[in-house]
C-alpha cells in the first residue's frame, strides 16, 4: 500500500490530541446520528434565500468522483475550519472551508477498477460511503476499497484530522479480520455505499452488493473497536443478498442501530431481507419480533427487486411515541413503533406515497401538526403536473393508521437527497435539494408550504457532474455541494 500526504500552504492550527468540547463539527451523514439532516444557518431566511449565489472565488478542486457527503471540522483555536472530502480515487482532502484551498491531501492506495469487480456502476471504486468524525479525538474513520495483488480489499482507516496521517494500528482489512474469527467475507462481492456510524466508542460499517445484484453477497454491519483497532463483531443477513446500501447507511436512536435491508434471493422463509432491523451495539442477533419488521408481501418485493432498503430508516419522535419511518422502492411509506418493530406485517400505518421507487437519504423536521419528512419521488397524492418527478413532503401526525399524509409537493427535475436549514433552530425552515442527474441546480422550498424560495437559474448556478444520491452540507454560513472533481459553495450575496 502506498500512502502519500501533501500539506497545503495553509497550516491547520489544531493543538493537542483531544477536543472534548467547543468543536464546531458536522461529524457524519445528514449531521446527526438520526440522519434527520437539520442544520442552522444564521441569516439564511425565506427572504434572503433569493439572494443565494455560488461563490465564484471558492476553489474546491479535488481528484475523483464523489458519492460521499463532505464533512466539516473546526476545533477551538484552529486558524481554519476544514471541509473533509473523500473520493472514489481513494483521495481524502481537507479544504479550507472559506476558500476551498487544499490544507492537506492523503492518498490511500489504488482504488479498484470496474474490471476487478463482478458487476457495478462505479469506476473506479474507492471511498463511497460517507465517513464519520470522532470529535473528541479529531479522528476521521472511513472505508476504502483498495486494489491489491490478490484482489480488491475493504480497508477501514483512521486518519488524524490534523494532517491526514494514518493512525497506528490502522487500516483494518475487513475480510482478514473476519476470517481470523472463522467468518467468511468476500470483499470483491461486497460494496460499501452506506454512511458509517460511531456509537458507544465503536465504529459501525454497513455493506451491501454492487449495482447489478451479482454474486453471493449479504447485508452486513461490521463493528470495530477504536482503542484496539480490529473487528469485535458482525451481523449479517441469514439469506443471500439483502444488502444495506442506502446512502444514509445506519441510523441510531435510543442507544440502538437501525438499518434497512434489500431483496434476498431464493428465500421461501423470511431471512432478514426487505426489513428494518434494530441491532444492539454488540451486534448479537435477536430472535425477537420486537427487533425486526418486514412487509407482509416481502417475498413479492424480493421477486420484483423492490427493496425496502432504498432509504435509511428515519427515527422520529411524536407526542411521546418513538417511531421509525421507512421508505421503499415499492413507493410506500411504513410507519413503525421504534420500541416494538413487530415482525412481519406489523406497520402502524402504510401508505402508497410515490408512483415510482424511492431511493434517497430523506430529511425530517418538526412543524405544525406533526413531523415532516422530505424526499424526491413521483408523488402519488401530488397534482398531476408534479406526479412524474418532484419533491414529496409527508406529514406524520399520529402513531396510528391515518397518521401518514402528503403535506405538499414541489416540482423537481432530478433526484438528490434533501436537507433542511433554519435561521435560528426553528424559524425560516427551508428544504434544500439538488436536481442531481436532472437540471443539476440547487432548489430551496419553504418547509411549511413548499413555496419556492430559491431556484438556481443563473448561467453560473448549474452544478455539473452530480451523482444520483448527492446531498448537501450546511456549515460556515454556506451550503456546499459535491460534484465530481469539485466542491461548490453557495452563500447569501451580501456576505
Amino acid at each position: 500500500m502506498h500512502i502519500f500526504i501533501v500539506l497545503g500552504l495553509v497550516a491547520c492550527a489544531c493543538a493537542g490530541t483531544a477536543w472534548a468540547q467547543g468543536v464546531d463539527v458536522v461529524p457524519g451523514y445528514h449531521h446527526t446520528d438520526d440522519r434527520s439532516g437539520q442544520y442552522v444557518v444564521p441569516g439564511l431566511t425565506w427572504q434572503s434565500a433569493s439572494h443565494l449565489q455560488r461563490e465564484a472565488s471558492f476553489d474546491g478542486r479535488v481528484e475523483g468522483h464523489i458519492y460521499a457527503q463532505p464533512l466539516y471540522w473546526h476545533p477551538p483555536g484552529a486558524a481554519h475550519a476544514l471541509l473533509i472530502v473523500a473520493t472514489e480515487s481513494n483521495v481524502v482532502y481537507a479544504l479550507d472551508s472559506a476558500t476551498g484551498a487544499i490544507v492537506w491531501r492523503v492518498v490511500l492506495g489504488t482504488p479498484a477498477p470496474r474490471s476487478a469487480l463482478p458487476c457495478g456502476n462505479i469506476d473506479p471504486l474507492g471511498i463511497t460511503g460517507t465517513p464519520v468524525i470522532e470529535p473528541r479525538t479529531g479522528t476521521l474513520y472511513l472505508n476504502a476499497m483498495v486494489d491489491r495483488q490478490n484482489g480488491p480489499k475493504h480497508m477501514v482507516y483512521a486518519l488524524s484530522l490534523r494532517d491526514g496521517s494514518v493512525l497506528p494500528g490502522w487500516p483494518v482489512d475487513i475480510a482478514e479480520a473476519l476470517r481470523s474469527q472463522g467468518v467468511s467475507f468476500t470483499s470483491r462481492l461486497q460494496n460499501q455505499r452506506g454512511a458509517l456510524l460511531l456509537l458507544e466508542g465503536h465504529l459501525f460499517v454497513p455493506y451491501g452488493g454492487h449495482y447489478g445484484d451479482c454474486g453471493n453477497y449479504q447485508g452486513w454491519v461490521v463493528g470495530l473497536a477504536l482503542n484496539r483497532p480490529g473487528v469485535f463483531g458482525a451481523w449479517r443477513t441469514r439469506g443471500l443478498k439483502g444488502g444495506i446500501w442506502a446512502p444514509g447507511g445506519i441510523a441510531a436512536a435510543d442507544g440502538a442501530l437501525f438499518v434497512a435491508t434489500g431483496n434476498t434471493e431464493g428465500e421461501h422463509v423470511w431471512s432478514d431481507g426487505e426489513a428494518v432491523m434494530r441491532l444492539a451495539p454488540n451486534l448479537h442477533r435477536s430472535a425477537s419480533s420486537r427487533d425486526a419488521f418486514a412487509p407482509a408481501n416481502w417475498h413479492e418485493l424480493d421477486e420484483e427487486d423492490l427493496d425496502l432498503g432504498g432509504a435509511n430508516p428515519m427515527p422520529i419522535d411524536l407526542h411521546g411515541r418513538r417511531l421509525i419511518l421507512q421508505l421503499g422502492k415499492d413507493g410506500k411509506a411504513y410507519l413503525l413503533d421504534r420500541d416494538n418493530l413487530g415482525g412481519i406485517g406489523a406497520a402502524l400505518d402504510m401508505q402508497k406515497v410515490s408512483r415510482g421507487p424511492i431511493r434517497t437519504g430523506p430529511a425530517s423536521y418538526p412543524g405544525p401538526g406533526g413531523v415532516f419528512v422530505a424526499f424526491p419521488g413521483a408523488g402519488a397524492a401530488c397534482p398531476a403536473s408534479r406526479s412524474e418527478d418532484g419533491l414529496i413532503v409527508l406529514r406524520i401526525s399520529a402513531a396510528s393508521r391515518g397518521g401518514l399524509s402528503t403535506a405538499w409537493c414541489a416540482a423537481l427535475d432530478g433526484a438528490g437527497s434533501p436537507i433542511t436549514t433554519t435561521s435560528d433552530g426553528s424559524a425560516d425552515r427551508i428544504v434544500w435539494v439538488v436536481g442531481a442527474e436532472g437540471d443539476n441546480r440547487l432548489h430551496g422550498f419553504r418547509g411549511d408550504n413548499g413555496q419556492a424560495v430559491f431556484t438556481g437559474g443563473g448561467p453560473n448556478d448549474r452544478i455539473p457532474k452530480l451523482r444520483h444520491f448527492v446531498t448537501l452540507l450546511a456549515a460556515h454560513g454556506r451550503l456546499y455541494v459535491a460534484g465530481d472533481g469539485r466542491i461548490y459553495a453557495f452563500s447569501v450575496a451580501h456576505r
